[in-house]
Formats: C-alpha cells, sequence, structure tokens
C-alpha cells in the first residue's frame, strides 16, 4: 500500500511539489524575457563590481613597481590578473545555469552549463537547445557575453599599457646606462 506522499512524487514532478514554477508554467515570451533581462541586469552589475576589484588590485599592486622590479613578478601579476578575470567569466555563466536549472528549462547542470557556454560566448553549435518556447534565452545569453567580453577586453587593455609602460621605462634606463649609441647623435 502506498502511501500519500510516495503517489504524489510518483505523480509529479518534484518541481511541482516543491511549489516551483516549470518550464511549461512559465512558457511566455515576456516571461521568458524578463527572466532572462532580469539575469542579465544581475550578470552585468556583477561583472562591473568585479573588474573594479580586479583593476583595484591590479593598480594597487603595480603601481609600487619600478623598472628594477623583477620581469618574473610583473608576469605573475599580469597572470593572476588574467585568471581573475577568466574566474569573473566563469562564475557568470554559473550564475546563467542556475536558473535554467531552477525552472527544469534544462535538465541536468552538465548540459545547462554547456548551453550556456555555447550562448555566451556565441560559439554557436546548439548541442544543447532549451524547449521552443524558451528559445529567447540563448540571444539574451550572447548578448550578456558580448558585452561583458567586451568590458573585460577594456581591463585587459589597460593591464597591457601598464606593463608595456614599465618595459619601455626598462628599456629607457637600459640604453641610458649603455651610453649614446655612434648612430644616434643627431
Amino acid at each position: 500500500m502506498a502511501t500519500p506522499l510516495a503517489e504524489a512524487a510518483s505523480a509529479a514532478p518534484p518541481s511541482e511539489i516543491a511549489g516551483i514554477p516549470t518550464a511549461e508554467a512559465l512558457a511566455n515570451p515576456v516571461v521568458e524575457l524578463a527572466l532572462a533581462t532580469l539575469v542579465l541586469a544581475i550578470v552585468v552589475a556583477i561583472h562591473g563590481w568585479s573588474l573594479g576589484q580586479v583593476q583595484k588590485h591590479f593598480s594597487s599592486r603595480f603601481a609600487l613597481y619600478s623598472p628594477a622590479t623583477p620581469r618574473w613578478r610583473v608576469s605573475t601579476l599580469t597572470a593572476v590578473t588574467i585568471v581573475l578575470l577568466v574566474a569573473i567569466h566563469l562564475a557568470e555563466t554559473i550564475l546563467w545555469t542556475v536558473p535554467l536549472i531552477y525552472f527544469q528549462i534544462l535538465d541536468n547542470f552538465r548540459d545547462a552549463y554547456f548551453y550556456v557556454l555555447e550562448s555566451y560566448t556565441t560559439l554557436g553549435e546548439a548541442t544543447y537547445s532549451p524547449p521552443d518556447q524558451w528559445r529567447l534565452v540563448g540571444p539574451v545569453i550572447a548578448i550578456s557575453g558580448l558585452f561583458t567580453f567586451g568590458w573585460t577586453g577594456s581591463v585587459l587593455v589597460y593591464v597591457m599599457a601598464q606593463v608595456g609602460k614599465l618595459h619601455a621605462e626598462r628599456s629607457k634606463a637600459a640604453a641610458l646606462s649603455r651610453g649614446p649609441a655612434s648612430g644616434d647623435r643627431g
């Protein structure tokens, strides 16, 4: 003899038992775009704050460097900065994955995360796709990826410009220490 709870569990998906609306229950282009826009806004806000923290981390340490600073320290700081930038994007793609799993738009984390990565990076192979009534989510994920990658690119340009200036100062100091070359006389 089955218990009432067991009968309910076998008759309805777990999300309905928990009161979580399913993808089918939310299937509406307005709801779809509203949910995607909400996640987009959260991702962009987190991205802006995170980039500010990474840039502050880089700048506060780089300000202490001089042409005498060992090259490995500059390279290490640059590498750590790049790793932090990548970590921001990985965290943001996980953030995009959460509602896809929560509302059962895709079945499992691995497939949902792969779908988000394909959309976010605009790879576009469509190995995994949400149901047709949720197909507008992919382009919004792609829009967030385009904007956040562009924004990250601007921080990376700043980082590399600072590193380039330091290398130019080193080269100038080295050239001055060697004295004027015979071909450099005006």
